[in-house]
């Protein structure tokens, strides 16, 4: 393509896009509806000249006009209690149901890695030894050792803000560190399930399994599944990176990367939550059944949370992301 040609051909067009926008709200109705004409036209433009003759300066200039006349046409718009009602309501629920191809697997395989491991660790004194002394691993397992008291070692209320807070972090670093291929998820993923592990191993050998579930179903269904969300989504964005599917690998990336950060805002109020249960119910003097009782309340209570209303939007089309007007324009595509 003759980019000198080219531009002599729509240079009119542009200056008078330029003219219009520059109008502001005095068009009249007829002006408004060459401005969107325009508009659209020098979208094409740019899409042709970006793929056939790329200039930096053309581009930048053309790309400019385009996003003007777009926050012209499309208008601006601020959020409201409406965006975050429609979000808790449809946005986020129907985001973890769509990825629950992703997250459910996880979970399932996590858990059994995590049982792999606690298994190991209790049928091997070996392996008891390589994690600590004797001395130790009895101090930390015995009745009112640390494994009891780390629950309520500190005041409710900080112990809860310190819980929300690491997992919070945790679950945002699955996300966002999900377009490098999955890779640091898996880690992540593979710490916490040693971790847990650990403690099954630990305190089964000690022959207080029945203790340490006590301690940690109440919170840590709540939690885990949070995790797994997370964990899932941070896998699916990574996926999207070798496989966008019939989108373009930008658009797809874009699309799946707005989503997660709903999906990391969701996840901390979710996280909040078992945070709460971690520092008010699992120290608390409640017997065990009603502890565990309230933390299976609580994971079903997410589930419906997720399958009806979730399911319900993402039938209707919610997709988790932004609303078409706040997403960001697609340029045509040239032919």
């Amino acid at each position: 393509m003759d980019l000198d040609v080219y531009v002599t051909a729509h240079r009119a067009e542009w200056e008078r896009l330029d003219h219009l926008l520059r109008q502001g709200n005095r068009l009249t109705g007829a002006e408004a509806d060459e401005l969107v004409a325009l508009y659209q036209r020098t979208a094409t433009h740019l899409s042709i000249v970006q793929s056939s003759a790329p200039d930096p300066m053309l581009t930048a200039r053309l790309t400019q006009l385009v996003a003007r006349a777009r926050a012209t046409v499309t208008g601006t718009r601020r959020s409201s209690w409406r965006d975050a009602i429609r979000f808790l309501t449809a946005g986020f629920p129907a985001a973890v149901y769509r990825s629950r191809h992703w997250w459910i697997p996880t979970a399932v395989l996590s858990t059994l890695l995590a049982v792999l491991i606690g298994w190991w660790i209790g049928t091997h004194p070996e392996v008891q030894a390589s994690i600590g002394a004797s001395t130790d691993l009895r101090e930390m397992t015995r009745p009112g050792g640390q494994y009891e008291t780390y629950y309520s070692s500190h005041p409710a209320a900080s112990f809860a803000a310190q819980v929300w807070t690491n997992n919070a972090q945790a679950a945002a670093m699955c996300l966002v560190l999900g377009a490098f291929l999955g890779i640091p998820v898996l880690w992540i993923l593979f710490l916490n399930m040693l971790n847990l592990g650990v403690g099954l191993g630990l305190m089964s050998s000690a022959g207080r399994l029945d203790v340490f579930l006590g301690l940690i179903l109440p919170h840590g269904l709540l939690e885990l599944t949070a995790v797994f969300v997370a964990a899932g989504t941070g896998l699916r964005l990574g996926w999207t990176v070798i496989d966008p599917g019939p989108r373009t690998r930008r658009a797809a990336l874009a699309e799946q990367g707005r989503s997660a950060v709903g999906m990391a805002i969701g996840l901390a109020l979710v996280l909040f939550v078992s945070g709460l249960l971690e520092g008010f119910v699992t120290p608390s003097g409640l017997p065990t059944w009603a502890r565990i009782a309230i933390g299976i309340a609580a994971e079903l209570a997410f589930l419906a949370y997720v399958y009806v209303l979730g399911g319900r939007a993402a039938r209707a089309g919610d997709i988790g992301d932004l609303e078409e007007p706040d997403r960001s324009a697609a340029l045509p595509t040239a032919a």
